[in-house]
């Protein structure tokens, strides 16, 4: 007799069972990123205690934590989105700079009055954004080709893109040769509060993260988008039109994360340059993925992501880890929960079988 382990369907699971398993793999990504910080020679506990205290400890820390947790909602929302449909939009991070450079064009070239300015800014995020992303939805809705591999490769099309705009004709000539463009005037940034650097397109990220919550959850397109995800075939059968809803949503999903570029081009830098953003795009799909498609929980994970990179950056300060550590801990938090959705759809039995000689 011998035993083994089988794989077995599990039965649709509790909430509190889903919960719980999220909950469970977030503390074995900690416990695991303890070690990477012994190997480092930093103490685990006080590490841990030096990231909420950095990034929650002081009304600087917050608004720091919540500068951060701005793109990281609008462009988790972008990834949700698509993600409704089981359509994967790996390209968020091109489209949050083509948003971005659609919003410079406008803040720098067409003249606008102040009052026009930043609603025409975006717009332009809206168009350019959505645009790139469209170029993907109508290749995957026309020919079936695959959206993660077009969204990926055209990241790096819109970054050198930007860069050949910062490095060429948008650059600025009084900038002493660094790669960016000019300054914005008064018209084209936004409001700033508490002396700090927290700005409006925080206050963006959230309305963003209801008028999805109200698309998804209370018209009928929504839940279109929700049956065509669950099951493409039913929804053919039903008469929806998947091949349009496919290339409406990938449009839209761009959309929001152009939105992005253009908060942090308004809010944060004020101009367009080299390195605009450091990857919130990427970070987008684990928050999608950690949100389960839920608009308020896109915003509760992009916040204690938001924790997670202030603090990464008190770390580089207090016990010179390098910013890697951060992202480090990012893909082990995705790395665990992949793991824990295994569990949470499937299990382990163990069988016993008879031998015969």
């Amino acid at each position: 007799m011998s035993l083994h382990l089988r794989i077995e369907k599990r039965e649709q699971g509790t909430a509190l069972f889903r919960s719980m398993a999220i909950i469970t793999s977030i503390l074995v990504a900690l416990f695991v990123a303890g070690f990477l910080l012994l190997f480092a020679g930093v103490d685990p506990a006080a590490a841990y205690i030096e990231i909420l205290h950095e990034a929650l400890g002081s009304v600087y820390g917050l608004s720091e934590t919540l500068v951060k947790t701005t793109p990281l909602i609008i462009t988790g929302l972008a990834v949700s989105v698509a993600f409704r449909m089981q359509i994967w939009n790996i390209g968020a991070e091109g489209q949050l700079y083509m948003g971005a450079c659609g919003a410079t064009w406008v803040a720098l070239f067409s003249g606008l009055d102040s009052s026009w300015m930043l609603p025409a800014m975006f717009v332009a995020a809206v168009i350019a954004g959505g645009l790139w992303a469209s170029v993907a939805g109508l290749l995957r809705a026309r020919w079936q080709v695959n959206e993660v591999i077009v969204t990926l490769l055209m990241n790096y099309i819109a970054i050198l893109l930007a860069d050949y705009l910062i490095f060429g004709p948008w650059k600025n000539p009084d900038g002493f040769n660094f790669p960016l463009t000019a300054q914005f005037g008064e018209a084209a940034r936004f409001s700033e509060y508490f002396g700090t650097r927290l700005h409006s397109g925080f206050f963006l990220a959230l309305f963003c993260a209801l008028a999805i919550y109200l698309l998804m959850e209370r018209t009928i397109w929504g839940f279109q988008v929700k049956a065509i995800g669950s099951n493409p075939a039913a929804a053919r059968y039903a008469g929806m039109n998947t091949g349009l809803a496919i290339f409406l949503v990938l449009t839209l999903s761009g959309a929001i994360a152009g939105i992005a570029g253009f908060s942090e081009v308004a809010g944060l830098q004020h101009r367009l340059q080299h390195g605009l953003s450091p990857g919130y795009g990427y970070t987008a799909i684990i928050i999608a993925w950690l949100a389960r498609r839920s608009a308020l929980g896109v915003v509760i994970v992009s916040f204690l992501l938001g924790v997670l990179l202030v603090g990464g950056d008190s770390l580089q300060l207090s016990w010179q880890l390098p910013v890697a550590f951060a992202y480090a801990f990012q893909g082990l938090i995705l790395f665990f929960l992949l793991a824990s959705d295994f569990f949470i759809n499937f299990r382990l039995r163990r069988v016993k079988e008879e031998t015969h000689a």
